[in-house]
Formats: structure tokens, C-alpha cells, sequence
């Protein structure tokens, strides 16, 4: 009997940890893409046209939400549509309504009690869940304002090296739950997945990364075999 697997998606229950956890890993994947693209380069945004640029590079952006470090206050851009108007606001009112089916309180609340980190970790979340292709957080006027960025110009890299090395430094950073990470990162890069009872196999082409567990789910281990070591 054919097993069918289970997709990555929020369910009901989920807290942010495991929301993160889901999605944590390909949006980290997605922002070493942007950085191969504009290397150092600062970003500006233009909110009266949507346009974030990097030089000669621009993007078209929409904005999630900003950060107030002297209150240690994270806003969001739904709440805030006298600012920034409705058409830069859809994703963020995406979000808002993820949020409001699946009772996740950080995606809700207007304004959150945060630090800078969690401001990254509520991009990262957003970028997943809407399979945006990158965030940007740019100091504006005393604010971080963090976008989301859809462009085909950010190319997708894929090697079993980048898969294993995005995956241990988001696993090592951020609290999350590795075992649900992995399987979550593997799908939505939409390798093969094969578990077992203490570790795990994604299969990357004719290489294979093997995540190894302990009986609590921390990692162990992680290994690539075959001939992409890329």
C-alpha cells in the first residue's frame, strides 16, 4: 500500500515555534539566494511605488511590518494601512488571516513585545508561509521596515552542500524543533524525504543528507553521501 505523505502546511494547535520550525529553514535557504545576487549592497525603498532597490537591482515589495527599537515594539503593516496604503499591505493582511484561522496570537496582535531577532524570525515565518523569495528589513526615519520580495531575478541554488549548511546554522540559531525542521525544509524544497526511527534522509538528486537524532530530537549529526558535495 502506497504511503501518501503529509504536506507541509499550518494546522490547527500549532504554536509559532512549530510554525517557525516549518517554515524557518527554506526562508534562511532563500535569503543566502538574495545575498548571491546583491553581495553588500544597501537596500533603499521607495513606498510610494513599492520598490525596494540595490543599485541597478530592484524588486517589487510588500511591506510586513516594522520594528521601533527605542519602545522594543514590532508593528504590523495591517495595522497600519494609513501608512503604507492597501496595495503594500496585501501579504501582511495575508498573514493577519492565517493567523485569525489558525488562532497563532503573533500573526494577530497588532503589536508585539520584541527584540530585533524576533523581528527576522517573523519575516523568515511570512516569507515561507506565502513562498515570498526573500525579506529585507530598511532603516527608515528612526524604523526597520521589514518587506517581502517576489522576484524571478533571485535565482533558486540547490546542492546537498547548501541544504546541510542551511540547515545546521538554522537548527544552531534558532529555537525550533530540529526533527519537524528537517522534514519540513526537505519538502518544501521538494526533495525526497525518508525517515527512520533516529534520523532521517533528504535525497538531493543522486546525494542523500542524513540527519541524525537524539530521543529528544536534537541533532546529532549530519552527513552527506553521494557526489554532490558542491
Amino acid at each position: 500500500m502506497k504511503v501518501i505523505e503529509k504536506p507541509v502546511e499550518i494546522e490547527q494547535g500549532d504554536s509559532f515555534k512549530i510554525i517557525l520550525s516549518k517554515y524557518g529553514a527554506l526562508a534562511l535557504d532563500k535569503q543566502e539566494n538574495l545575498s548571491e545576487l546583491i553581495g553588500e549592497t544597501v537596500g533603499d525603498l521607495d513606498i510610494e511605488n513599492g520598490i525596494v532597490t540595490f543599485g541597478d537591482i530592484e524588486f517589487p515589495a510588500q511591506v510586513l511590518g516594522f520594528y521601533m527599537q527605542d519602545a522594543n515594539q514590532w508593528s504590523w503593516a495591517w495595522d497600519n494601512e494609513d501608512i503604507f496604503g492597501n496595495e503594500l499591505i496585501e501579504a501582511a493582511n495575508e498573514i493577519k488571516s492565517i493567523g485569525e484561522q489558525f488562532d497563532v496570537k503573533e500573526f494577530t496582535s497588532p503589536v508585539l513585545n520584541a527584540d530585533f531577532n524576533d523581528c527576522h524570525t517573523l519575516a523568515m515565518v511570512a516569507t515561507g508561509i506565502l513562498n515570498m523569495d526573500a525579506y529585507y528589513g530598511i532603516s527608515e526615519d528612526g524604523l526597520d521596515i521589514f518587506v517581502l520580495i517576489k522576484s524571478d531575478l533571485i535565482e533558486e541554488v540547490d546542492s546537498a552542500k547548501k541544504f546541510r549548511d542551511t540547515f545546521y546554522t538554522f537548527q544552531k540559531n534558532f529555537n525550533i524543533y530540529p526533527k519537524i525542521a528537517f522534514e519540513s525544509y526537505t519538502k518544501l524544497k521538494g526533495y525526497g524525504f525518508k525517515p527512520h526511527d533516529d534520523f532521517a534522509l533528504a535525497k538531493i538528486g543522486e546525494a542523500r543528507v542524513m540527519a541524525g537524532y537524539t530521543e529528544r530530537g536534537n541533532i546529532t549529526r549530519l552527513l552527506i553521501f553521494g557526489d554532490d558535495e558542491r
